[in-house]
């Protein structure tokens, strides 16, 4: 269960800063921030790995079509924050 977490920290941040790399733009996030982006770009991945593929955890979970599938999930993650934190932030 520890090492689970463990990697989950470990991916989330890969995945986080290499969506922060990719995504052009201020970002202001913190270290925290950035590894709950790549946790969750992680599950978007997943999901979308499984929509297309129709592959799930049983077949194997750390993959690297499982990275890249979390770093562009993170990537889609990062660019939907942006535009509630651009939207949020006008008032008309």
């Amino acid at each position: 269960m520890l090492g689970l977490i463990v990697t989950l920290i470990i991916v989330g941040l890969i995945a986080g800063a290499l969506a922060r790399l990719l995504v052009p733009g201020p970002q202001p996030m913190s270290i925290v921030a950035t590894i709950v982006l790549g946790i969750v770009g992680s599950f978007i991945g997943g999901f979308l790995g499984y929509l297309i593929f129709g592959k799930d955890g049983s077949d194997g979970m750390l993959q690297p079509a499982g990275l890249i599938g979390s770093i562009i999930g993170a990537v889609i993650a990062l660019l939907i924050w942006t535009q509630v934190g651009q939207n949020r932030g006008v008032r008309s």
